[in-house]
C-alpha cells in the first residue's frame, strides 16, 4: 500500500518537472552566464527525472524493485534540492523566487522517503498465518 496516492502523485511530479522547465527558461534568459547554463542543464535533468523514475516505480515488479525505483526517485529529488540552492546562493536568483519550488520538492523528497521506509518495513515484517 503506497502512502501516496499514485495519480496524484504522478501529476506533482510532472508538474514539478513543468515548473522547472519555466524556470531553466527565465535562467537561459539571463545574459550568457557559463555557471547558469551548467547548473541549467543538471538541474532540468535531475528534476525531469524525478517524475520519470516515480513512473518507473509505478510499474515495479517486487517491493524490492518499487524501493530500488523509490531510490531514484529520491536521489533526483534530493539533487535537483542541491541545484536550486546553487540558483539562490550563487546569486543567480533571488530566494523568494525559488521558496515554492524548493517547498514542493522538499515535499515530494519526503513523502518518497516516508514510502521507501514503510514499505521496507512491511516487507521485512514476518507473514502472518492465516
Amino acid at each position: 500500500v503506497w502512502i501516496m496516492n499514485e495519480r496524484e502523485f504522478k501529476r506533482r511530479t510532472k508538474y514539478l518537472a513543468l515548473r522547472v522547465i519555466r524556470l531553466i527558461e527565465a535562467l537561459e534568459a539571463l545574459p550568457y552566464n557559463l555557471p547558469a547554463r551548467i547548473i541549467s542543464k543538471q538541474l532540468i535533468r535531475s528534476a525531469t527525472s524525478v517524475g520519470a523514475y516515480y513512473r518507473s516505480a509505478c510499474r515495479a515488479k517486487s517491493t524490492a524493485d518499487i524501493i530500488a525505483k523509490l531510490s531514484l526517485v529520491e536521489e533526483e529529488a534530493d539533487e535537483s534540492l542541491y541545484w536550486m540552492e546553487l540558483i539562490v546562493e550563487s546569486g543567480l536568483m533571488s530566494q523568494e523566487k525559488l521558496t515554492s519550488l524548493m517547498s514542493e520538492t522538499n515535499e515530494i523528497l519526503a513523502m518518497t522517503v516516508a514510502s521507501i521506509k514503510t514499505l521496507r518495513m512491511k516487507s521485512q515484517s514476518p507473514k502472518s498465518k492465516i
